[in-house]
């Protein structure tokens, strides 16, 4: 199970950090070479690999995530933790703060996944969003769920009338 936060600044990466050291920081033992020194060369080609990939646009790979745009941050953070090979990805309000290009392509790296097999689960403010991305979407309000709908029969009205709609006594 791996979590991409909506806040990648405060949580979700090491901002003065290469693109590199934050792909490859979750799964450190894995680059562990002779005496716990980190085999460099492993990091940097399997942090290539994402770069291409996901279409991570740097220099190179020690540019610090915090100089990239917010969309090459968020494939960034989303590289970080496919690198941990997820069978379920979570992930939190994933196009905040990026451009539609970005969001595009986050888009349709979400459904790569999907297709290939990870459970993704999408929470997201964003109905559009929502809609044009989930085979399923659950309603919550107030902290409990309070719908269901297939993904191919939801409409914009019918999740905001349960999402808004007031309490029954």
């Amino acid at each position: 199970i791996a979590y991409v936060s909506e806040d990648r600044r405060k949580l979700g990466l090491a901002m003065t950090e290469g693109i590199a050291a934050n792909i490859t920081l979750p799964m450190l033992g894995k680059y562990a070479g002779a005496f716990g020194w980190l085999d460099r060369m492993r990091e940097l080609a399997d942090a290539a690999a994402f770069r291409k990939q996901l279409n991570i646009k740097a220099a190179n790979l020690t540019v610090p995530v915090g100089t990239l745009s917010g969309g090459n941050q968020q494939k960034v953070m989303l590289a970080k933790w496919l690198n941990t090979k997820p069978r379920l990805l979570i992930v939190d309000e994933p196009t905040r703060g990026i451009d539609v290009g970005a969001k595009a392509e986050v888009h349709q790296i979400l459904r790569s996944l999907a297709a290939e097999g990870v459970a993704v689960v999408i929470i997201s403010s964003e109905l559009p969003e929502v809609l044009s991305l989930a085979d399923r979407i659950l309603v919550m309000r107030e902290g409990r769920i309070v719908g269901e709908f297939a993904g191919d029969v939801a409409t914009d009205e019918a999740v905001m009338r349960l999402a808004v709609a007031a309490e029954v006594a």
